[in-house]
């Protein structure tokens, strides 16, 4: 019932992708939870194992499944400068009960049996809609203001692979753009969006990611299988996974920390990479592990190569779809990783009852692990930087010295806010200023096209996408 709560996490990511986008994050975790809870306290009524599946396996991972993405969704609407921190401590909460349920599980069995155990697993899944509930909705005006720095900080800061964002490139049309993307909101909402796959830097994520997850999970799964084979006892091979689990707290964290420094934020894709590369080289060198103490030294290095990748792989998304899309990428990738969950396990398992050598197991995880790690470094630079560098290379303004007109007015719709600000002027001085800023930057566009120079297609940015299109939107998602 395990792998088939972990399975409907990621099969179900489209469903929970469209309930966000049409109810909103708090209302689905709230019923999440109560799916969840529900889930473990029948299964502890249960009378025969198929009841069990369905109870503790298919209506807990839905109600899980619900849980997980709102979660994370929610993120990238409540952060933008201190994102990569926020998410690695976010990711933290799954090592801490990785390496704590075990034993909370063995004493519930001991002293209430399994009936009394998931009820009591139930009761504490109702934590859950406590979570959801606090998950309350910004209201308009600090939502118009998270919305106006996020959007100008990812179109300078936090792009992987360089150039601006689809919601930098809409921060410059101003006001007028918005209501008109309200008018459109008004008319209809995608409930799933399917553009995304028209961006390059998603199509590389998601290939490298179903790569990944084919022998990302296949280590802990067989680790302890493979210590007893070894001649470990019982209770020192399943205090391996504990120590997995107690490394990843404090990697999580630290990874978030480091991918959120200035120099290291605009490169998180590679160093995305690099912690997938130490991941499956850890698994490579594993595999001659003969003892206890080489085991012991393997779940260290895992742990700690195992908390960046969970650390920085929905980091690594957001950047590249936008906070905006995210809640329909997100589903989208847990829906194609499930086809790797489904093939990567069970062959690991055929395989090692087939040899009999974990080796071989530990050898073929490392190297797809690897492959991925590759894929994705040299994709990146290959098909978006390179293709970026060489085939549109940065206007820039002769007469400034430095920067193209589409930034200098960017800086003049700042200056303006800013100006407005000291001076202790009404709100609607300052949107009077800002849109007459922005309608000075549109105006530049204009000449500029009129030139015959226009806006180049920037198909290597991450982003960016779409080229000019400034119809993009900046008004975040109801919650």
């Amino acid at each position: 019932s395990g792998l088939l709560l972990c399975l409907l996490c990621f099969l179900t990511g489209p469903v929970c992708s469209i309930m966000v986008n049409q109810f909103g994050c708090r209302p689905v975790m709230l019923i999440g939870g109560l799916l969840a809870s529900a889930g473990m306290i029948l299964a502890s009524f249960t009378t025969n194992i198929i009841e069990l599946y369905l109870t503790a396996g298919v209506l807990t991972g839905l109600g899980m499944a619900l849980n997980f993405q709102p979660s994370l969704i929610m993120l990238g609407t409540y952060f933008d400068k201190r994102r990569p921190l926020a998410n690695g401590l976010a990711a933290a909460g799954s090592p801490v009960f990785l390496s704590s349920l075990s034993p909370l599980g063995q004493v519930l069995l001991e002293k209430f049996g399994w009936r009394g155990g998931f009820l009591i697993m139930g009761g504490l899944l109702l934590n859950c809609c406590t979570c959801g509930a606090v998950m309350r909705p910004l209201d308009m005006g600090m939502k118009r203001k998270m919305e106006k720095t996020q959007d100008k900080y990812e179109a300078k800061e936090m792009l992987p692979i360089g150039g601006k964002s689809e919601e930098g490139i809409s921060t410059t049309d101003g006001t007028k753009k918005a209501k008109k993307a309200k008018k459109k909101a008004k008319k209809g909402k995608k409930l799933l969006d399917f553009s995304i796959f028209s961006n390059r830097g998603f199509i590389i994520y998601t290939i490298s990611k179903f790569i990944l997850v084919l022998g990302l999970f296949v280590p802990p799964i067989l680790l302890v299988n493979y210590a007893k084979d070894t001649g470990v006892p019982d209770t020192e091979a399943a205090f391996l996974l504990s120590i997995i689990g107690f490394i990843d707290i404090f990697a999580r964290p630290a990874c978030g920390m480091v991918a959120g420094l200035k120099w290291v934020r605009p490169h998180v894709a590679y160093l995305f990479s690099f912690s997938m590369l130490f991941n499956g080289l850890t698994d490579i060198c594993s595999a001659r592990a003969s003892n206890y103490t080489g085991l012991v030294i393997f779940c260290v290095f895992f742990g700690i190569s195992y908390g960046m990748v969970g650390a920085l792989q929905f980091e690594v998304l957001m950047a590249i779809v936008g906070s905006q899309k995210f809640s329909s990428a997100i589903g989208l990738v847990l829906l194609i990783e499930a086809f790797a969950v489904l093939i990567g396990p069970p062959s690991a398992g055929r395989l090692v009852d087939a040899l009999k050598n974990y080796e071989v197991i530990f050898y073929l995880a490392g190297s797809e692990v690897v492959l991925s790690a590759l894929f994705l470094a040299m994709a990146t630079y290959c098909c978006l930087n390179r293709g970026k560098k060489k085939e549109h290379p940065p206007e820039k303004n002769p007469s400034a010295g430095g920067g193209s007109d589409t930034e200098e007015a960017e800086s003049d719709v700042q200056e303006a806010e800013e100006h407005s600000s000291d001076n202790h002027q009404p709100a609607h001085s300052t949107d009077n200023t800002t849109v007459a800023a922005t309608e000075e930057a549109k105006h530049v566009a204009e000449e500029q096209s009129g030139e015959g120079g226009g806006c180049p297609e920037r198909d290597g940015e991450v982003l960016a996408r779409d080229g000019c299109n400034t119809d993009q939107t900046v008004e975040r998602d109801r919650f």
